[in-house]
């Protein structure tokens, strides 16, 4: 089969097109012919170097927000058929330890991540367990159901499971046009929240108020005021911040006494300072939301098949021509997501 195959680490030189052997199931595995994979910004970070999961090791395909057809089944399979429409749960836990026994895989000591440290989607079939293989609905195209799972699910937790956003919350979400705040943006106001739209462009903006954000902030402005004129002087309930140490106090100063911070990423920067007497006189929630549960996934999935929930999509490539993708990803421009055809 082709494949995108990573050899080394760098630039656009340490990817390349290769042939590579199909692969083979295992007893409980399928194999999924991949119609669409979406990029994923752990893409880019890994092949500049160094592999930021466990396991990483070259040569690595990558690839995790796959959707295809089964073409193959393993001996033990039941659960799937040869023609399903299927999109894969990334994350794969040894299926034992305390963590997965207690369905947060996330956390397994021997987690596998299928494009992360497992080969991934950028090929034209991958081998997946075929629990994590979920049927999609007819309604649903595969190109859309590709660019649910990594940003949709991790949206699901932070917003739901973690930050238990509920009806009349204000919920502010940081750098409202990347892909996992489109999802949030829009399982925030499914939930009843009235949301705080923040990101760094006029056009991210538009798109958070297409989606159905209630307030739009740029991000080069003080925020804090506007929220709590629009919340009577009150503040927000809950803040969603992947964005890390650039928005970290910001996001702190526009909460309500008792309001919840949820952080779940950190892509301009791992550490920060603040006063631990503002936190705790004012009886903040600090919240880590760092891997999704496994029943977030149909729970997603199930939410997002009703109806009412949209993906945006930003581009679309070939494995040949991936380097553009790469590109636009990089660019920090990019509203929605880029979709890979192998």
């Amino acid at each position: 089969m082709r494949a995108l195959v990573q050899t080394a680490f760098g630039g656009p030189e340490a990817v390349g097109v290769q042939r590579v052997p199909d692969p083979e199931p295992g007893p409980h595995d399928v194999i999924v012919q991949v119609a669409a994979c979406a990029l994923n910004r752990l893409d880019l970070l890994q092949r500049r170097g160094p592999g930021l999961l466990p396991g990483f090791s070259l040569p690595h395909i990558a690839g995790m927000d796959i959707a295809g057809h089964v073409v193959a089944t393993g001996a033990s399979v039941t659960s799937r058929a040869v023609g399903d429409r299927v999109v894969v749960d990334p994350t794969v836990g040894c299926g034992s330890c305390p963590y997965c026994r207690a369905g947060e895989r996330g956390h397994c000591a021997s987690l596998r991540v299928i494009g992360g440290n497992a080969p991934g989607g950028y090929a034209e079939f991958v081998a997946v367990p075929a629990g994590l293989a979920h049927p999609v609905p007819e309604h649903v195209g595969l190109d859309e159901a590709a660019t649910l799972p990594t940003p949709w699910s991790t949206a699901w937790q932070a917003t739901y499971r973690v930050g238990e956003v509920g009806a009349d919350d204000c919920v502010v979400i940081q750098a409202a046009a990347s892909s996992v705040s489109i999802a949030a943006i829009q399982l925030a106001k499914r939930a009843g929240a009235r949301v705080v739209a923040v990101a760094s462009t006029d056009e991210k903006l538009a798109t958070a108020a297409d989606l159905g954000a209630d307030l739009l902030l740029r991000g080069d402005a003080p925020i804090d005021g506007p929220i709590r004129d629009f919340t009577g002087g009150r503040g927000a309930d809950v803040v969603l911040d992947h964005v890390g140490a650039a928005t970290w106090q910001r996001s702190l100063d526009c909460l309500r006494v008792g309001g919840r911070m949820v952080m779940f990423g950190n892509t301009t920067g791992d550490e920060v300072s603040f006063s631990l007497a503002s936190v705790y006189h004012r009886g903040l929630r600090l919240l880590g939301a760092g891997a999704y549960a496994a029943d977030d996934f149909p729970l997603m999935l199930d939410a997002y098949f009703s109806g009412g929930l949209r993906t945006v999509l930003a581009a679309e490539c070939g494995l040949e021509d991936l380097h553009a993708g790469f590109g636009l990803d990089d660019s920090r421009a990019l509203v929605g997501r880029v979709l890979v055809r192998p």
